[in-house]
């Protein structure tokens, strides 16, 4: 019989397994507690956009509060870490990718079945790219489009070094060797990874079984949803994962008030009986970017509104939830005006039912993020049903 938790505390389990709630040591993470995070969430959603941050240094603030983002990029561009198609784009532990090894051949196999596909129609470019990193070893796509201007013979465009690569990247041919100024540095595998990532061989239902397992863990208690959107599995894959670590004792059927669908708690998850958090979170933080888990936990409707025409925006361009203990309570639009050296709230807004010490709770955070970010200042704009307390707490 499964056993029964209550919504309150499938909440705190949650945000618990996503680093949440543990008292502060008052001290900068170093590479060790920044590790330690990646492997605990297993993995850093990547995007490009950089309105206010890039999108993978913000799970780290939320959780850890102020550190230096050059530490992050010793331990994301390190041998311990690399990237791929896991969530979305992602940094993941290198001793994951193994584990996806199934899916760079599907990539592979749909393109070679497809006479019409890209790949097929640009095999000599491909050959080409692979033979320009084995004689140059890692490059981007930026030096490689330079290096293809003062050739003779064939051309070929950015746009089309960039495909190319890309295609190469997702079948595993290539591999990430770091960034560049964001720019992603590709490699032949041979070039940086070892050779216990490249030889060893995991069984597909394995993979499915230990990518379902991290995803469990990171997420403390999830639905079978869930626990396959983690890694973007197909449900006919993470079932079986799910029963089979439901039989080893992994993983615990529970039933929540609340929720339509069977859940699952893993069996080393934290039950805290309180939760003291305050954090902005990215839009692409595991907390929120199943927007349905979000709707089941917080009982809040989220879209990121980058991809949405300005005059139907409601919250603005780059929103931030702002989470307080155990509630969404409020969203955020912020740009850091690198030039003036300025935070600004470009909107503000409050949940129906948020504390009345909202704004109290959000001032702080925010000198700690302008702190974080090297600014001077901050500003709010009047935009929002937040706006004027949190202007006037800022005042005060």
């Amino acid at each position: 019989m499964a056993q029964s938790l209550s919504p309150a505390l499938a909440r705190r389990v949650a945000l618990a397994a996503q680093g949440f709630g543990r008292p502060p040591t008052g001290a900068v993470a170093g590479v060790r507690q920044l590790g330690a995070l990646i492997d605990r969430l297993g993995l850093l959603q990547i995007d490009s956009v950089n309105v206010f941050e890039r999108s993978h240094y913000l799970p780290v603030f939320a959780r850890l509060g102020s550190y230096d983002k050059a530490q992050l990029d010793r331990v994301t561009y390190s041998p311990r870490i690399t990237e791929y198609w896991a969530h979305e784009a992602s940094f993941i532990p290198v001793d994951t990718l193994p584990l996806l090894r199934w899916r760079q051949q599907q990539f592979r196999e749909r393109a070679e079945a497809d006479s019409g596909s890209w790949l097929s129609a640009n095999r000599p470019m491909t050959a080409w790219l692979l033979a320009e990193l084995s004689a140059k070893g890692p490059m981007r796509a930026s030096e490689i489009e330079h290096e293809s201007n003062t050739r003779s013979g064939s051309w070929w465009g950015w746009s089309d070094v960039k495909r190319g690569l890309e295609t190469l990247f997702a079948q595993g041919d290539v591999v990430t060797a770091g960034r560049t100024r964001f720019e992603r540095v590709y490699a032949l595998p041979e070039q940086v990874l070892p050779a216990a990532v490249r030889e060893v061989h995991v069984p597909r239902d394995e993979a499915m079984r230990r990518l379902v397992s991290i995803s469990a863990r990171a997420h403390g208690v999830g639905t079978a949803d869930d626990l396959a959107d983690y890694f973007r599995l197909k449900a006919v894959d993470a079932l079986p994962a799910i029963h089979q670590l439901e039989d080893s004792g992994e993983l615990l059927p529970v039933a929540i008030d609340g929720w339509a669908k069977p859940a699952w708690l893993h069996r080393d998850a934290r039950l805290p009986r309180r939760m003291d958090a305050t954090a902005l979170l990215s839009p692409f933080d595991p907390v929120v970017w199943a927007r349905a888990r979000a709707l089941r936990l917080f009982d809040v409707h989220y879209r990121i509104e980058i991809y949405t025409p300005e005059p139907k925006r409601v919250f603005g361009y780059y929103v931030l939830p702002v989470l307080i203990d155990v509630w969404v309570v409020g969203w955020l639009d912020l740009k850091n005006v690198r030039s003036a050296r300025i935070l600004r709230v470009r909107a503000s807004w409050s949940e129906a039912g948020a504390p009345a010490e909202t704004a109290a709770r959000i001032v702080p955070l925010l000198h700690q993020t302008m702190n974080w970010q090297g600014l001077d200042a901050i500003e709010v704009s009047q935009k929002g049903n937040l706006a004027a307390a949190l202007a006037a707490e800022l005042a005060a």
